[in-house]
């Protein structure tokens, strides 16, 4: 409120094409002091990307462009085909400097459209301005069906038609709302893990794409002095793998524990399945789970989510959950694998 009432003073003097305002976000008013400012007369607007900056940041130029343009609304010289670029740019920012992006954030955060309980998103369904302010799509965003505990049937419905996928049988649609909250009981979590989310459905259509199966694989990790007296890690991983009635073993070392498996998974299904020499595994990150009252400190469930490109511009994220990290990653690794497998050879082609 002083911020509106000082400048409203300065523009009696100064005209307000020569007033600007520069935000910092140190109580959290960054946007809203900027805002105030420009109805009080100020005319140019200071800010950074996702609002980076000192302390706490400066005021958010994102959020101060689709507010101006979208609430107030001023004239910014930005139109609407332009604002749809504004969460990728958030998001491109992000990446380039290796911050992990702010889900919270508004307009171009991925919870900024996500709806999760079952009523809620029943409602979206039907009428999504009861709980959206803007769509979407306007800022570059995109509505999400968060799979949770707290998941009902319209979540399932949604998410599946967001996926093509069709799954008219409602018993069937119940066995798996109660999969997939045994799966999250057990460290999983399928919000924005499109790919297992689909390989899940698939198998409780009786569709499973299942290319191969691990049978047992073993990961050994070493750290030793070499002959020039320096540290070393070394990693080697012996994997079995059944495709198509073949039990195929190999073995392969890597640059630690996991791509150690991916280079001896890699070179078990080549063969078989040529294609998979375009499969790129381009992000991997780890999450510890909040313990059940027997699963504390390093027991605790560890939930892996792995990212992949197929070389054509397409990505998709697979998750795994275990105790054990390793087991956790080659959940992730298959899935990934499997996916690309139906993607290919089936998906694609209907």
């Amino acid at each position: 409120f002083e911020i509106y009432n000082i400048v409203k003073d300065v523009c009696k003097h100064i005209p307000g094409t020569h007033i600007g305002i520069h935000a910092h976000n140190d109580s959290d008013n960054a946007v809203a002091n900027s805002l105030a400012a420009v109805q009080a007369g100020a005319r140019h607007v200071q800010g950074t990307i996702n609002g980076l900056g000192e302390r706490c940041g400066n005021a958010n130029i994102l959020s101060l462009i689709a507010n101006l343009k979208l609430k107030m609304p001023y004239e910014i010289g930005i139109g609407m085909d332009s604002l749809t670029k504004l969460t990728p740019l958030s998001r491109m920012l992000d990446e380039r400097i290796g911050r992990s992006p702010l889900n919270q954030q508004p307009y171009v955060g991925r919870a900024a459209f996500a709806h999760k309980g079952g009523l809620h998103a029943s409602a979206v369904a039907k009428l999504p301005e009861t709980y959206e302010h803007i769509s979407p799509d306007i800022v570059g965003n995109e509505r999400q069906i968060v799979m949770s505990n707290q998941a009902g049937r319209s979540n399932i419905l949604s998410h599946l038609q967001k996926i093509n996928i069709d799954m008219p049988d409602k018993k069937m649609q119940a066995r798996f709302l109660n999969l997939l909250k045994e799966r999250e009981y057990e460290g999983y979590s399928y919000d924005g893990a499109d790919a297992s989310f689909e390989l899940l459905a698939l198998e409780i259509m009786n569709k499973k794409a299942d290319f191969f199966q691990i049978s047992k694989f073993r990961v050994v990790d070493e750290k030793r002095y070499n002959a020039r007296g320096a540290w070393i890690h070394e990693s080697e991983a012996t994997i079995k793998v059944n495709v198509k009635g073949q039990e195929n073993i190999q073995v392969a070392e890597g640059n630690g524990p996991v791509n150690a498996l991916d280079k001896a998974l890699r070179k078990t299904l080549t063969g078989i399945y040529p294609e998979l020499t375009s499969l790129e595994l381009t992000d991997y990150k780890v999450r510890i789970i909040p313990p059940h009252e027997d699963e504390r400190g390093t027991a605790s469930i560890t939930r892996v989510f792995i990212e992949s490109a197929d070389g054509a511009g397409n990505s998709w994220l697979t998750v795994g959950a275990s105790s054990n990290v390793i087991d956790a990653s080659a959940l992730a690794l298959c899935d990934s694998y499997n996916y690309f497998l139906y993607k290919n050879r089936y998906k694609n082609k209907k």
